[in-house]
């Protein structure tokens, strides 16, 4: 490789260096024992070690209370999207299960839900193209419903819960993806978060879930196995053939977690990335951001210039200054910075170099 690249890419996005390096020396020997970690057994009690310092090392991270499990299954998060109606819908006598629409992925979220409950959507900002968060005040939250479900970031615009609501007695359900162990969060304050792997945590394909102890047991009968969550923490995860690499990997990003000095240390680091951008796009009118300031979050900085035109050189250029992965989603344009743990802040300041360059040269 010639040229340094940095990879801001939503998902799959980059893992840490010092991660990868890991990977690359025990790939062909994995702890002394002559064969590949992708090769090992699920059952193998090397595995088994692996498996259990994952789920201690986010558990030491987060300060998780010990009634919560801590689950790896199959198919990302959008798997979820089915399989919560599918385990908790129940817990309610009218199956009744409340969402807050604030982007792309809150919106299938609902939608892959319904037929498993009675979906209802309490608040959305779809009418403002998600560029800000709606409120939620307690008359909204019917007291009997199964949960509340919330996407505490929107990775395609950027928008972050700096509060959650207040859910009352009502379980709240997270879909953490696109921020999980990015900042502090009590998790004690939630029924049950999860997360794809791909963004902050590992490879695609795989998802963590959290969930608090008492929810488990309440799936419908209709629940596939490997969807059932209280199966999956019986068998810790290993009802069937686990994603042995992805868990694997994931243990070892949180090790690196652990190194950096937990989520407090990397939570300022992440915090100093975005303001880098947000204070640029925020300097002049060249750049336009895509949501309200009082709601930007850290991991996915959204914004747009005068014309695709425009957009589609920065893009060019961008690439050939190994700015890899900045084109905003297919569904909204423009150009977008995710900036997850993995990103250091030097990939971050050669963005915020190349944007100041672009200026000059075009605005």
């Amino acid at each position: 490789m010639s040229q340094k690249v940095y990879n801001f890419g939503a998902g799959p996005a980059m893992l840490p260096v010092p991660v990868m390096e890991r990977i690359r020396e025990e790939f062909l020997d994995f702890q002394g024992m002559g064969v590949s970690v992708i090769e090992v057994s699920h059952r193998a009690k090397q595995f088994e070690k692996v498996l259990l310092d994952a789920q201690e090392s986010f558990r030491q991270l987060t300060n998780l209370p010990d009634n919560y499990k801590i689950l790896f299954v199959h198919g990302g998060a959008r798997m979820q999207f089915s399989a919560l109606p599918m385990n908790l819908a129940g817990r309610s006598a009218s199956k009744k299960c409340l969402y807050v629409e604030t982007g792309n992925f809150a919106k299938l979220a609902n939608k892959d839900a319904k037929g498993y409950g009675d979906i209802q959507v309490i608040a959305s900002s779809a009418d403002t193209n998600y560029d800000r968060l709606p409120a939620i005040t307690p008359e909204m939250i019917d007291q009997d419903a199964a949960y509340l479900h919330i996407t505490t970031n929107n990775t395609l615009y950027g928008s972050r819960y700096s509060q959650f609501p207040d859910a009352g007695k009502v379980p709240l359900i997270a879909d953490q993806t696109s921020e999980i162990l990015s900042r502090v969060v009590d998790y004690s304050k939630f029924g049950c978060i999860y997360a794809g792997l791909q963004k902050n945590l590992g490879p695609s394909g795989t998802a963590i879930v959290v969930i608090r102890e008492d929810l488990l047991g309440h799936a419908s009968a209709e629940t596939p196995v490997l969807l059932n969550y209280e199966q999956c923490a019986k068998d810790n995860s290993l009802t069937n053939t686990a994603n042995t690499f992805a868990i694997y990997v994931t243990g070892l990003v949180l090790e690196w977690l652990q190194e950096q000095g937990g989520i407090a240390a990397i939570e300022k680091i992440n915090e100093q990335k975005a303001k880098t951008l947000y204070d640029l796009i925020d300097a002049g009118d060249y750049y336009s951001g895509v949501i309200q300031p009082q709601v930007r979050g850290t991991m996915n900085v959204s914004f747009n210039l005068a014309s695709e035109e425009l957009e589609a050189k920065f893009l060019k250029e961008a690439g050939q200054q190994g700015l890899y992965a900045l084109k905003g989603h297919r569904s909204v344009g423009g150009i977008r910075a995710s900036i997850y743990n993995a990103m250091p802040m030097a990939g971050v300041e050669a963005l915020a170099s190349f944007m100041k360059e672009f200026e000059s040269k075009n605005g």
